[in-house]
């Protein structure tokens, strides 16, 4: 599909009432869907990086991700107390859904199970993680705009 096509529902999306787009054209297909503000849009358009964040949650003393012996097991790594929530996905970490907006969770933050931790890019689509419990982030184990690993650690709820 051409880059002025696509720009052009871009266009057309933003100017309308629709929440989502979906065109097919022979055997290609492009989807474009807006979210309200304040969460990240997924669609596939233009090839640029989407945001590039500067904040940084914690520094802690663990910081590297695990990349040797056990490639997402929480042997030898010192991790406080509590439930981990590690990435379900390889992609971007964002700790927020653009540069000028604040990170979903601080810190010392209460949380709720299906509260927004955080978002993961890949693949040009962008994937909220959501609190799986209840509790006070106890860790912030990645910096925003960080590569990340399948199953590493990323938040600790206690």
């Amino acid at each position: 599909m051409d880059l002025r096509k696509i720009k052009k529902l871009i266009d057309l999306l933003d100017e309308s009432n629709l929440a989502e787009l979906e065109i097919k054209e022979g055997e290609e297909t492009i989807r474009l869907s807006r979210m309200p503000k304040g969460v990240p849009m997924m669609s596939m358009h233009a090839p640029a990086p989407p945001v590039t964040h500067v904040h940084v949650e914690q520094r802690a003393p663990h910081a590297a991700s695990p990349q040797s012996g056990d490639a997402g097991g929480g042997g030898g790594k010192e991790l406080p107390d509590g439930h981990v929530v590690r990435s379900p996905m390889v992609g971007t970490f964002y700790a927020s859904p653009n540069p000028d907006s604040p990170p979903f969770v601080k810190l010392g933050q209460q949380v709720k199970a299906g509260d927004v931790l955080g978002i993961i890019e890949a693949m040009k689509m962008f994937n909220q993680i959501e609190a799986d419990v209840s509790g006070t982030i106890a860790a912030v184990l990645t910096t925003s705009g960080q590569p990340v690993e399948f199953d590493e650690p990323l938040f600790v709820i206690a």
